[in-house]
């Protein structure tokens, strides 16, 4: 079973450090984005592995729509990955590290897997935090 949780941020909150703290506030044990449309007005990315173990890590400083958010909510710092458009229609996307300032609304439906908790455990072959998934009994 899957709850539904809708939720809209405001101008000048920071994306990611709300969607955590909405679930740790409500203990929600295995939390996950369902549904994002909003605006950023700065956003900082990780792209993905250059095969080199080297991840780019990049900070943007203008306007975005959010196309699509998913992701976890599990730990200090969740899973999530973000795609954006930009004025000229131009997407980009990658793993959201934070400071994701809403530029005008970000409206935001958070589910949770009624059965199961989503913990971070250091997985030595990545290098991560990933996900862990418990049932629930």
């Amino acid at each position: 079973m899957v709850d539904a949780f809708p939720v809209r941020f405001r101008q000048g909150q920071e994306l990611k450090s709300c969607l955590l703290e909405f679930a740790r506030s409500r203990e929600l044990q295995a939390p996950f984005v369902l549904s994002c449309c909003g605006s950023l007005s700065k956003v900082t990315l990780r792209f993905a592995d250059d095969g080199l173990h080297q991840n780019k890590i990049v900070n943007y400083e203008q306007h975005f729509e959010i196309l699509s958010l998913v992701g976890t909510l599990s730990g200090d710092r969740g899973h999530l990955h973000i795609s954006l458009g930009d004025q000229h229609g131009n997407v980009i996307g990658g793993h959201l590290v934070g400071d994701a300032i809403i530029h005008t609304t970000a409206e935001v439906v958070i589910g949770e897997c009624t059965r199961f908790s989503f913990s971070r455990e250091h997985d030595e072959s990545t290098g991560f935090p990933e996900l862990v998934v418990k049932e629930m009994t």
